[in-house]
């Protein structure tokens, strides 16, 4: 019986130290496959091989995934996830707006602030970048202000924002296609992406988040795996043309 009962606390304190590695990783797993990536651009000077609009799907999901938390309370570690996750986007656009400005050699610049729809995403300044996600937070606030009591409203939100966050990968699927090559993407980060979607997939599903989470988990694994087979395909398309 005593040692029975000494054997509850270990148990107890163990599943506590289980909790805390899995919320851990849960803020700050998503990311992680960005310092691969991060170093990457820094190595190579260029950004060539990966896709911006990675950053911008990323940033308009999480901010819409703060504004779900207000109508419908989920786990505030997702809450933290979501913020370190826009401050990872916004240091990873720092990073390639400088290296994009001092390899142009134009003069010509393109402004948030021209409401120009063919330079969207793809402006001079880090700053235009910043009053993007400010103009796009403050639009958020006031329709959520005004429909936060609207069941259907919430649940939109919550779906919008997951499934938003499931095409993660599709800018940098299409790029690779439009390259028909990988060349400049970092591999770690996609094998980071697919590990750290099958933690979170299992995390949703454990800790019985609303349905939205779980679904969108389970379509970002499906596109991590057609990255994958991206990888494959023309590493062996290129091996095969200079062998």
């Amino acid at each position: 019986m005593v040692a029975m009962a000494d054997a509850e606390p270990l148990s107890d304190l163990a599943w506590f130290f289980l909790s805390w590695v899995a919320t851990f990783f849960m803020v700050f797993g998503g990311a992680l496959p960005y310092i691969p990536q991060y170093r990457e651009i820094q190595r190579s000077g260029n950004t060539e091989g990966f896709s911006t609009h990675v950053c911008l799907v990323l940033l308009v999901a999480n901010i819409l995934r703060l504004f779900f938390w207000f109508g419908r309370h989920f786990e505030v570690t997702l809450v933290w996830q979501s913020i370190v996750l826009i401050f990872t986007m916004l240091a990873l656009l720092h990073l390639c707006c400088d290296l994009q400005q001092s390899s142009t050699l134009t003069t010509s610049r393109h402004l948030f602030t021209d409401f120009d729809p063919k330079y969207f995403w793809a402006w001079s300044r880090f700053l235009d970048y910043i009053q993007f996600c400010l103009s796009f937070t403050m639009v958020c606030l006031l329709v959520t202000y005004l429909l936060i009591d609207s069941q259907l409203f919430v649940e939109t939100l919550g779906f919008t924002a997951v499934l938003i966050e499931a095409m993660l990968g599709v800018p940098q699927l299409c790029r690779n296609f439009k390259n028909k090559s990988t060349a400049g993407m970092s591999v770690k980060m996609v094998l980071m992406w697919t590990l750290g979607d099958i933690f979170k997939t299992a995390y949703f599903i454990i800790n019985a988040t609303p349905v939205q989470f779980w679904v969108c988990g389970a379509l970002q694994i499906c596109i991590d795996i057609a990255i994958f087979f991206q990888v494959f395909t023309y590493e062996k398309g290129a091996h095969e043309k200079y062998s």
